[in-house]
């Protein structure tokens, strides 16, 4: 999987000092990594909804930017 620039996705954000300055969804203390983690467990994304303080609308424009990198050409630095 290529590398993701976070700072490229309008989704999310990182605050030294707020969760250990994770990546988290834009406004919230939950960070990205949670979402993935607990849909890679076999939660879909309504339950993700229901467990975090987060929208539908933030969970798809974080997959958006996730889908929108693996169109990009790998680098190899």
């Amino acid at each position: 999987m290529p590398y993701l620039d976070w700072s490229q996705c309008p989704a999310v954000e990182s605050i030294p000092g707020k969760v250990s300055g994770a990546w988290l969804l834009r406004g919230t203390r939950t960070p990205a990594k949670v979402v993935f983690e607990n849909i890679e467990a076999g939660m879909t994304i309504d339950e993700v909804i229901e467990q975090f303080p987060v929208s539908r609308e933030e969970i798809d424009s974080l997959m958006s930017f996730v889908a929108q990198s693996l169109d990009r050409d790998p680098s190899f630095d």
